[in-house]
């Protein structure tokens, strides 16, 4: 009966089978594809070289048990899941996601979704060096929580917190808000109204803040409605029908959430007028139902995937034991407005 060669392995090589290899003990074997002690670079790329050819892969479950690592990361918030994703699940959230996991993987790190529902309790259960917060409220309960268990965490978005000193990518909501406001004005608004979460995070504070600036700048009377995120587009359309009723001379309306903005085209058809040439419609992120919606929606390019790049850095800057400050990272990209039909006249 014919024997089977080291081709014929049934069985995957061991770190043992590349230190008979290569003629070196087992130590050198881990020192070398590990990157650490004291190896001469030629037995390094010798050492490399032999475990290619073998098809060795490390362990990855033991070095994590020694390191006392995950070598994984969380992204978490406390959006509703109506304003995160909405019935496509392509929202906000998982652009962010997207981007997030590419970034972490390059870094060796592996990204755990954790869905953006009111109680996250999965943050006590799951292995993770630490997290990324979606657009913290106050009081926020994956902060909260993450907290609880002393993990490292960062913001993408300016945390809102009176106590919340965590470092964070800045998503400038007072400057897309000026942005909008600003290409609504160009475009003939003389009565612009503001729709916002009734909630407290930046996007909301900042984008109110903002309006106010610029309604003193125009000499706009301001109008505001605040609609609870867990609505989602049919708070957006109850906002927005209530606004026309009170405010019969509105001629656009700047809802911040995207799912406000879709319910608002409804609620201005509904009422009989046109979108944009009775009321322009507008919102700040440039996602698919923007892109979808009918007319297709103003928004603003927020480079989603730039700044979720920025937080995986931020954080392993943190896990690192390294400043993890956002002076440290490249300037990000100016936001930037998407001018679509339902505001160009």
């Amino acid at each position: 009966m014919p024997q089977s060669g080291s081709g014929s392995r049934s069985r995957p090589p061991t770190i043992s089978d590349v230190a008979q290899a290569a003629g070196v003990s087992r130590t050198t074997v881990s020192h070398a594809l590990n990157g650490i002690g004291k190896v001469d670079p030629r037995t390094r790329e010798h050492v490399r070289k032999t475990a290619a050819d073998l098809g060795y892969r490390p362990n990855l479950r033991a070095q994590r048990l020694r390191r006392g690592e995950a070598k994984a990361i969380a992204l978490a918030s406390s959006m509703p899941f109506a304003v995160a994703g909405g019935p496509s699940r392509l929202g906000f959230y998982m652009e962010v996601a997207a981007a997030a996991a590419e970034s972490a993987l390059l870094h060796g790190y592996a990204l755990v979704l954790v869905p953006p529902v009111q109680s996250t309790s999965a943050l006590y259960s799951v292995d993770i060096d630490g997290a990324i917060v979606v657009e913290p409220d106050v009081d926020d309960a994956a902060a909260a929580q993450l907290r609880e268990r002393n993990l490292p965490y960062v913001a993408l978005g300016r945390p809102v917190s009176a106590d919340e000193e965590v470092p964070y990518v800045d998503l400038h909501g007072g400057r897309v808000t000026e942005l909008l406001l600003t290409h609504l004005h160009e475009q003939g608004a003389r009565r612009p109204a503001l729709i916002v979460g009734s909630g407290s995070r930046h996007s909301s504070v900042d984008a109110l803040a903002a309006y106010e600036r610029v309604c003193a700048r125009y000499g706009w009377e301001p109008v505001v409605a605040h609609a609870p995120e867990e609505g989602g587009e049919d708070a957006g359309y109850e906002s927005c029908a209530a606004l026309l009723a009170a405010h019969p001379d509105l001629d656009a309306v700047c809802a911040m959430v995207d799912a406000f903005a879709v319910g608002a085209v409804r609620a201005v058809r509904d009422s009989g007028r046109t979108v944009p040439g009775d009321v322009m419609v507008a919102t700040r992120y440039d996602g698919l139902r923007a892109r979808t919606c009918e007319p297709p929606l103003t928004a603003v390019d927020l480079h989603l995937d730039r700044a979720a790049s920025d937080a995986v850095a931020l954080l392993l800057n943190r896990l690192r034991g390294e400043p993890a400050t956002a002076a440290a990272l490249p300037k990000a990209p100016e936001p930037r407005v998407v001018a679509r039909a339902s505001t160009l006249r």
